[in-house]
């Protein structure tokens, strides 16, 4: 018999789960809401047209705005900031015709960019990887994870659901050139 503080072999580590949740979970907690069960998926598992979407080292916003051919604007949801640290749980919406394409939450390090940068993230409008494009930010992507979960009461209004659906996800972070943080951000696709 497995003591309980074994994890099943067939179970995800916590720590594996927590860290593709992050910070994602810290706006969950701020409002005493469960989150969503997280289900770590490989890369080469993730369903099309979710694959093509999450799994690659690109920034989100520029593939969301060539796959669904517009550009695309933020609202935020919540947000904190905590000294250089500035946390926003965001949708990201076709300006076409507002259609949801990306609901997410990211952890941006602001000390990491220059003041004209600061301001564009803080005025809440643009997608920071669109930001990161305009202003010509060096930077990577180095996706840490894939995921599936069921949408709750929070996605399914995000996304506009009538009924449960499984949605796809990866938890990301952005480099700089040195590879410290720039973001790290926890990204889910609506249903294709």
């Amino acid at each position: 018999m497995t003591p309980l503080s074994t994890p099943s072999p067939l179970a995800p580590a916590p720590d594996l789960v927590a860290r593709l949740a992050y910070p994602l979970n810290e706006f969950y907690a701020r409002e005493g809401v469960p989150l969503p069960v997280i289900r770590p998926v490989p890369g080469h598992a993730v369903p099309e047209p979710y694959r093509t979407l999450l799994v690659h080292e690109r920034d989100m916003t520029p593939t969301l705005e060539a796959w669904f051919y517009s550009d695309i604007h933020i609202e935020v949801w919540g947000r904190e900031q905590r000294g250089d640290l500035y946390f926003r749980e965001v949708l990201l919406r076709l300006d076409r015709d507002l259609r949801p394409v990306e609901f997410g939450a990211n952890k941006v390090y602001l000390a990491r960019f220059d003041a004209a940068v600061r301001r564009l993230i803080l005025d809440e409008y643009l997608p920071l990887g669109e930001i990161l494009k305009i202003r010509e930010v060096p930077h990577r992507d180095r996706p840490e994870g894939f995921f599936a979960l069921e949408s709750d009461a929070l996605l399914k209004r995000a996304f506009r659901l009538t009924a449960p659906h499984t949605l796809y996800g990866r938890r990301n972070t952005i480099l700089d050139p040195e590879g410290q943080p720039l973001s790290e951000i926890v990204e889910i696709l609506p249903p294709l």
